[in-house]
């Protein structure tokens, strides 16, 4: 099968922000007075977007109230956006990756549970400008991932058929999110989870460096 356009997960995959995340999570719980959580338990709290993450970090139950859990996930979001950049950078070789699929003129796409805002100052920031055709965020009204629905439409802004779409990620949510949409599902295992979870929810190819893709997959334009 040949590939002919690629859709990536962000946090984890494209970029490791975990830091970033963590550290915004963790000021946010300080100033309740709350217990924070060391960083690998952060790969664990992200993946299904910043209430979940909200909800997840939060005392148990605090993260059952929804009016506190909306409080909260405002304050985060204001400190998150004061240190998206401090330390979030893209993963080693993954820039060299998107430079080969742009020159073999792949439509390129993100994905993520990402609130939208967020997603766009840190590829406006660490990306070449109109690297990515699309970027698609969590906002309101669209459905989060493992929903296909933002995915779909994207392909279909590409104009390539779902079986001819790469999808990237490092989460279960972004396998089974692959699998919904009917395109082939890459696991990344630089990112957030172990290569457990993802063979488990369909990984069909797990790529250890973003160079590895080409030895194994070909994509080519649309013709």
């Amino acid at each position: 099968m040949t590939y002919e356009a690629a859709i990536f997960d962000l946090d984890g995959t494209l970029v490791d922000s975990l830091d970033d995340l963590a550290d915004s999570a963790n000021r946010m719980l300080e100033d309740y007075g709350f217990p924070t959580h060391g960083r690998d338990a952060y790969r664990y709290f992200v993946g299904n977007g910043s209430r979940k993450l909200i909800e997840r970090c939060l005392p148990k139950e605090k993260g059952e109230d929804a009016a506190f859990v909306e409080e909260a996930l405002e304050k985060y979001k204001g400190i998150y956006a004061k240190k998206t950049l401090d330390k979030t950078r893209p993963y080693e070789g993954i820039l060299s990756m998107l430079d080969k699929l742009q020159s073999e003129n792949i439509p390129l796409g993100i994905c993520t549970n990402k609130h939208q805002s967020a997603a766009e100052d840190i590829v406006g920031a660490l990306f070449p400008k109109g690297m990515f055709q699309s970027v698609a965020g969590d906002k309101p009204g669209l459905p989060r991932k493992p929903d296909p629905t933002k995915v779909l439409a994207m392909a279909k802004e590409f104009g390539v058929a779902p079986d001819h779409v790469a999808y990237f990620g490092d989460t279960s949510v972004d396998m089974d999110t692959a699998k919904n949409a009917g395109f082939f599902p890459v696991g990344v295992l630089w990112g957030f989870r172990p290569k457990e979870e993802l063979l488990e929810h369909g990984a069909k190819l797990l790529l250890t460096t973003p160079m590895e893709l080409f030895e194994h997959i070909t994509f080519s334009a649309r013709k």
